[in-house]
């Protein structure tokens, strides 16, 4: 492999900004760090300069995908964490 390719690949990869989603219990999945949200059609949703945004889960959001809050007292999950089984070869 040239050495500009090596160089360009450990570059990205030392500079990729850590995302962290936290599931939180009945409600959003809320995402915090570097982050570009895209439509079907690959259009960017302005996020209007946040590093923090919440996902609506349960579907009732009037300002989907984004979280308004209306799943409070309508949707019930206990956020708990678990290992997924292998991935399927």
């Amino acid at each position: 492999m040239p050495k500009e390719l090596i160089f360009n690949k450990s570059f990205k990869q030392n500079t990729m900004a850590k995302t962290k989603i936290t599931v939180n219990n009945n409600g959003s999945l809320r995402i915090e760090g570097d982050m570009e949200v895209v439509d079907k059609n690959g259009n960017t949703y302005d996020l209007g300069g946040r590093e923090i945004v919440s996902f609506c889960r349960c579907g009732l959001s009037k300002n989907k995908p984004f979280c308004d809050g209306s799943h409070n007292g309508h949707f019930e999950h206990d956020a708990v964490a678990f290992a997924l089984p292998p991935k399927k070869q």
